[in-house]
């Protein structure tokens, strides 16, 4: 079950060795966080974003689904969730201090596809904007089920690879006038084997403010009461973060698989 919590799932510390983790980035100058859906960037990094911003980092998000299924409401209008989770996106994203693009792709919820196209989508973002750094969901999470999140992992992990290589998508020069980059970094949230933290012990409450910007998600993703009282998923977040940042010393701390040398 623990596998399907969004973000920073729980994790197993006993047989982790801490000694091999490296901590606390550098502030990028860019950062470039691409989620599957609106919700998923500050459930798995928004604490370390709202850092990095406060810091002076250029923060971007890329959301690659329209998030039309993000409703238990057999009835809802989808056009309209589709456009009211894009207002609470840019919210979001200004809650949590970012001053970049907020740009969408638009594939069908649930129905995001792992084909050249996306790839090749992304790969011309990473170009355009020029992340230092890239965030996005792990891939290889054993047992996630949402196939949103798999496949937005493998498109990042392939859009990297495409971006930074001059031979790979030639077009997007012939066409778009951008050139290969290359980012120095991927952080991988709901990661599999974390191998990196993050403090983010004084931004908790930024990225508790920015979650909530998510309302149309209170009652699914966020399981709050009837009645929308945040008290119980506040408290569940902030005993979440504590408890990944306490092995490391830290107050609170957002986790991830840290793949440098790209």
């Amino acid at each position: 079950m623990s596998a399907n919590e969004p973000g920073q799932p729980p994790v197993d510390f006993s047989h982790v060795r801490f000694s091999e983790w490296t901590r606390d980035l550098n502030t990028p100058r860019v950062a470039l966080a691409i989620g599957a859906h609106p919700d998923d960037v500050e459930f798995g990094c928004g604490g370390t974003l709202a850092k990095w911003a406060a810091a002076g980092a250029t923060i971007h998000h890329l959301v690659l689904t329209d998030g039309s299924k993000g409703t238990w409401d057999v009835n809802a209008d989808t056009t309209l969730l589709v456009q009211r989770r894009q207002e609470e996106q840019r919210e979001a994203a200004r809650r949590l201090g970012a001053t970049g693009e907020v740009r969408f792709m638009g594939a069908v919820d649930g129905e995001l596809p792992h084909r050249s196209e996306m790839v090749d989508s992304v790969a011309l973002t990473i170009r355009q904007l020029a992340p230092n750094v890239v965030l996005s969901h792990d891939p290889w999470k054993r047992y996630r089920l949402h196939p949103d999140h798999r496949n937005a992992g493998l498109i990042v992990c392939d859009a990297i690879v495409a971006a930074r290589d001059p031979h790979f998508l030639r077009h997007h020069m012939d066409v778009h006038g951008v050139a290969h980059h290359r980012p120095d970094a991927l952080l991988l949230w709901e990661a599999d084997e974390p191998n990196h933290v993050e403090d983010v012990s004084a931004w908790v409450d930024v990225k508790l403010a920015a979650l909530e910007a998510h309302e149309s998600q209170f009652e699914s993703t966020m399981k709050t009461a009837a009645d929308g009282d945040l008290t119980e998923f506040r408290g569940r977040m902030r005993n979440r973060l504590a408890t990944l940042g306490a092995p490391h010393g830290m107050t609170a701390a957002e986790i991830f698989h840290h793949i440098d040398h790209l």
